[in-house]
């Protein structure tokens, strides 16, 4: 099976390691994106529309995917310069910060390369992160200008918020809750890493400084599902007026 001399990955924004689920996320997204009918019928959009479907019927399914990667490793073995010739370095790094909920809804950004190789100045390049993408994922866009045929290979990395924490996978964050919640335990609510409300089971008797573990409701993990959450017990100070008496 020969396949054209296309990068499907990046066509699709993707590094080689991603998962289906960011294939079929990111093929979604740049669909919408690029559809004819929401660019007025333009033959760009046409043919980028008709790029992309081709991208995605190869790596979504398994087998043309593995055939894919064999024809895309020997095209790189066979394109390598003799020992000794010179090479223009067309390829760079890049970190970009996201916000927790970016992880977990997806999002899509303009990214500012600025390369001092560049004679035109900063590059800009669109990168769309599908929803589930896992801290650390790095995504390979194509360059365009002098340095065409390289790629930039972005990190995405994890902004720190005012509540939550990341360590790998998993969050962490306090809840305060009163003396009397923590003696005869219950349910208290809090907002989760998306802003939606989420339900708290405290024990009867918990301490402070204590950890609460919530399975699945952490960042997203790089083969799959989900890390947990780690609340940390606090207790709110309690206020009590007295009158004094005349």
């Amino acid at each position: 099976m020969h396949f054209p001399d296309t990068d499907h990955y990046a066509t699709l924004g993707l590094d080689r390691r991603c998962t289906l689920a960011q294939i079929r996320s990111a093929y979604r997204l740049l669909a919408k994106r690029h559809h004819p009918d929401v660019n007025g019928g333009s033959e760009q959009a046409t043919e980028q529309s008709k790029v992309l479907n081709v991208a995605h019927e190869i790596l979504s399914d398994p087998a043309r995917r593995r055939a894919y990667d064999r024809e895309l490793a020997e095209r790189e073995t066979k394109g390598r310069p003799p020992a000794g010739a010179q090479k223009i370095e067309r390829n760079i790094s890049q970190d970009v910060s996201l916000r927790i909920e970016d992880f977990l809804r997806g999002t899509s950004l303009s990214v500012r390369v600025n390369d001092p190789a560049n004679p035109d100045g900063p590059e800009i390049y669109d990168l769309v992160v599908p929803q589930g993408t896992a801290p650390g994922t790095r995504f390979r866009l194509p360059r365009s200008g002098p340095f065409a045929g390289g790629f930039v290979q972005v990190r995405v990395k994890v902004l720190p918020g005012f509540r939550f924490k990341a360590r790998g996978s998993d969050l962490r964050c306090d809840l305060r809750i009163s003396a009397r919640r923590a003696e005869q335990g219950g349910t208290e609510v809090m907002a989760g890493p998306t802003g939606a409300p989420l339900r708290v089971s405290i024990p009867a008797g918990v301490g402070r400084s204590a950890i609460l573990r919530i399975p699945g409701e952490g960042l997203p993990k790089p083969r799959g599902g989900r890390g947990d959450l780690l609340v940390r017990i606090a207790y709110r100070p309690e206020v009590r007026i007295s009158r004094s008496r005349g």
